[in-house]
């Protein structure tokens, strides 16, 4: 189970990562929604920055506790970006997207200087993939897509299905969320994945993520990515 204290722990570590003047991307999600809320607090102290939010939960968050928020229409280069994980391997690619927010948060990571992951202990995985891969998908090719996710080897499910509709991203997209069980190859998986036709965005994320927090009962532990 996840641990608040811990997610708490590591939310607020990255804060010290912000500068005054920065641009930030914040992430969505239960632990970068502690990170935002410790934003909001040295704002409020006087940091001088703004944000460009992963998804409309997150500016809504942002908004009520008083950070100035931006777009990437204004600004294309992110100084920073803080966002959580579902899964961190010991290489830093990540398994991504189980608040539904994947699209948005790939497209503010890849404008980001730095992608500062955050996460509890339970996040932490020597191999991913027993978290789903979250694949969102234009409607009229759902189907067709779940057949050639379901030949690479998934089991594919509709999020949202069973409570009778299925769940919508911000974009208005389906996501489906794919057990692959053991990913040996995460960057192969990736490149199938982008080239099916009707696939928007997918949760893996490989060579993005440069430190990742992890909170580990009493400490957080900071992981670094070896630039190739």
């Amino acid at each position: 189970m996840a641990n608040e204290g811990e997610k708490e722990a590591a939310a607020r570590a990255s804060i010290e990562m912000v500068r005054d003047g920065d641009i930030v991307g914040l992430g969505t999600g239960s632990t970068a929604a502690y990170a935002v809320r410790f934003l909001g607090e040295r704002v409020r102290a006087g940091l001088k920055i703004r944000g460009i939010p992963t998804s409309i939960h997150t500016r809504e968050l942002a908004a009520s506790i008083g950070i100035p928020l931006t777009t990437l229409d204004e600004f294309q280069e992110i100084d920073v970006t803080i966002d959580g994980a579902d899964e961190v391997d010991p290489e830093l690619r990540l398994i991504k997207g189980g608040g539904g927010a994947l699209l948005r948060e790939k497209i503010v990571a890849s404008a980001s200087r730095k992608l500062v992951i955050i996460a509890d202990s339970t996040k932490q995985v020597a191999t991913l993939g027993k978290f789903p891969v979250p694949v969102e998908v234009i409607k009229f090719a759902e189907t067709l897509v779940a057949k050639k996710l379901a030949g690479l080897g998934a089991a594919v499910t509709v999020r949202g299905a069973s409570s009778g509709k299925p769940f919508l991203t911000d974009e208005g997209n389906h996501i489906l969320d794919c057990e692959f069980g053991r990913i040996s190859d995460a960057l192969g998986l990736g490149r199938a994945l982008e080239s099916m036709p009707g696939v928007v965005e997918h949760g893996l994320f490989i060579g993005m993520a440069a430190v990742a927090l992890i909170g580990k009962r009493d400490q957080v532990i900071e992981m670094r990515r070896e630039k190739p």
